[in-house]
């Protein structure tokens, strides 16, 4: 992984300062704190920071070049698949210089031009300069593992892996999007490609864009996870493809000329990749867990050490801190460029600090939730469902995924989810599935009460209506399906950049194999019944990798998806003074955004586990970062 970034200036008279790109590339040091190097070409300026991973050498220095001169490249991420690639383009006659991917992505886009996007298997963001035809062409990977921002206007396009380096261009400066604070207030991240400043926009996940030399910028998609139920092929038949390719996602993503570990949970996800690692690699590897002291419920170190015994890992836990908290939040919300996810972040930087005293790499199991539907609110959704089926008469129909007879003995796994169930039941029982989704998804009933209304002046935009389109686009047949695609369209990507920063503010890269797009596609093809048969999460992940991994992983019920004691904190020091001081200080007086009476009312009654005062909190220390300085 590394840090691009870059100016082009429509006006070819207009010289892009090298003072401008060296600032832009200094704020991206800590993703590529191995090399650095600059490429300048008048009215275009490439910057780029590199952690060296493949091919260590000299050779795969960045900004790269084709070797007639014309294509030049700033890339960060890794391309699984290089070798073969390379394989395919040597017996085409094309030599090479490194051993490096980058070179590999310059030649096949010689090669292929826009359609060499097609072939890549990996996590990528990258730009090619063609300085013959004065164009620029940039892509992002299938699910927006790697960060890609830019800012068009005024005549000047810039780019960079984090939102803070495009302020230190001088061509933009920080300001609030009425429509970005909208949808945080909503979901607690931006929907599509919005940011929370103006005139900043993500590259979608999926996309590539091409700034001609005249001036039009192009979008375009070049993949879309198709939904289309496969009929054709046996539940034998998806088990055997599912488990070849998570151990061939897992085989190609061990390709590295540095140490490479795990992340390690202790959940479902994070063990198959694990188990799946050691068994590849076949010695011991390093494994990473954290957990909190306060308790069990914030504890799953222990569902971790099982895993680790099985493969005879070096297994490292950390434990954070209150105060390491206090310490980490203001740091981790700037390296963050806007809030986004839940206080999963804080002990996710803990880990991956951890992680980089021993290794360089390390694989993850981001994503299989979103895939293979393992969040309980799809349990409930169903639920309800099942409900409206039972008065209905219909509930015993073939053309349910999920009936009172098989959702019964899952059930269980809504142990502790009472007040949730309470709060969607409240209001709207029965009503469309759109409208009963966007109850499960929408964290912000509390916090847009809170907020100062003219903060949220967005015109005519409603996240709501926003959020309808996206989730009835093409009409898909299956609950289920509308449920996980909405989430690998907008939540992933959200993971995704804490999954990205929290890595990169250390110096690790961090990989993530259950988000090989030959996975997606498979479980997206799949019948519902038997990707979800029973409201089991995760249920076909579960069967085929039920061999793997101990049986106290696969008889889980009570994964807990890093939790953090927040709660029991906000009512003890430090952490109770800091909050206030952000949330009641002078610096939020005078910004004027919130009633403070709801806040100091919301201190007070946050229910364990809950997201409104984490949901200001990172507002405001955003605020403090990026608009008061």
């Amino acid at each position: 992984m590394c840090g691009i970034c870059g100016i082009l200036h429509l006006d070819r008279a207009k010289l892009v300062e090298e003072r401008s790109l060296q600032a832009m590339s200094e704020v991206l040091k800590h993703r590529g704190p191995d090399d650095e190097g600059l490429y300048l070409d008048g009215n275009l300026g490439f910057a780029h920071r590199r952690l060296s991973i493949i091919d260590l050498s000299p050779a795969a220095h960045q900004p790269m070049c084709i070797q007639d001169g014309r294509y030049w490249i700033v890339y960060n991420g890794e391309i699984y698949n290089y070798i073969e690639l390379r394989q395919q383009l040597v017996a085409e006659g094309h030599t090479f210089r490194s051993n490096s991917d980058t070179e590999v992505i310059l030649c096949l886009y010689q090669e292929k031009g826009a359609d060499s996007v097609r072939y890549l298997n990996g996590m990528f963001a990258f730009v090619i300069w063609d300085a013959k035809k004065r164009e620029l062409f940039a892509a992002r990977d299938h699910f927006g593992i790697k960060p890609f921002y830019y800012s068009f206007n005024d005549g000047t396009f810039t780019f960079a892996s984090e939102i803070k380096a495009l302020f230190k261009s001088g061509e933009i400066k920080p300001v609030v999007s009425p429509e970005g604070i909208a949808d945080y207030l909503t979901f607690q991240f931006c929907l599509g490609d919005k940011t929370l400043f103006q005139n900043v926009k993500k590259l979608l996940p999926g996309h590539y864009l091409v700034l001609s030399a005249e001036g039009v910028l192009s979008l375009r998609k070049y993949w879309n996870l198709d939904f289309s139920v496969d009929m054709n092929h046996t539940v034998d038949y998806f088990e055997h493809q599912l488990l070849w390719l998570l151990e061939d996602s897992v085989r190609l993503q061990l390709r590295a000329d540095v140490p490479v570990g795990a992340h390690l949970s202790g959940g479902l996800d994070s063990s198959t990749v694990t188990c799946l690692a050691s068994t590849l690699l076949g010695e011991p590897i390093h494994t990473f867990s954290g957990g909190f002291s306060e308790g069990q419920q914030y504890d799953e170190t222990s569902y971790a050490a099982i895993v680790a015994e099985k493969v005879q890992s070096h297994h490292h836990e950390v434990f954070p801190t209150a105060r390491e908290f206090v310490d980490a939040m203001p740091k981790l919300i700037y390296a963050m460029d806007e809030p986004a996810a839940g206080p999963g972040i804080f002990p996710q930087l803990s880990v991956s600090k951890l992680a980089k005293e021993h290794v360089k790499v390390v694989l993850g199991g981001q994503g299989g939730d979103e895939v293979f539907a393992g969040y309980i609110r799809y349990l409930i959704a169903y639920l309800e469902e099942c409900i409206r089926g039972g008065i209905e008469g219909t509930q015993e129909d073939q053309k349910y995924v999920v009936s009172f007879k098989t959702i019964l003995p899952n059930l269980i796994q809504l142990q502790g989810y009472q007040p949730l169930l309470r709060n969607f039941w409240s209001e709207g029982l029965f009503t469309q599935q759109d409208a009963r989704y966007f109850r499960l998804v929408d964290r912000g009933t509390q916090l847009r009460c809170i907020v100062n209304p003219e903060l949220v002046q967005a015109k005519s935009y409603k996240p709501y209506d926003a959020y309808c389109q996206i989730f009835n686009d093409g009409n898909l047949g299956s609950y289920i399906n509308k449920m996980t695609r909405f989430d690998i369209q907008n939540l992933l990507p959200a993971l995704l950049q804490v999954e990205d920063r929290t890595s990169m503010m250390v110096s690790l890269e961090s990989r993530v194999p259950l988000l090989d797009h030959r996975i997606v596609e498979l479980a997206a093809s799949m019948p519902p019944k038997i990707k979800y048969e029973g409201g089991r999460s995760k249920h076909i992940f579960r069967k085929v990798v039920a061999h793997l991994l101990p049986t106290e992983i696969i008889s889980r019920e009570d994964k807990m998806g890093f939790p953090v004691p927040l709660s029991l904190w906000y009512k003890q020091e430090p952490v109770r003074s800091f909050v206030q001081d952000t949330l009641l200080g002078t610096r939020a007086r005078e910004r004027g955004w919130y009633d403070l009476r709801g806040v100091k009312q919301l201190l007070e009654t946050e229910r364990t586990f809950g997201r409104n005062v984490w949901g200001l909190l990172c507002l405001e220390l955003w605020a403090q970062a990026f608009l008061d300085g």
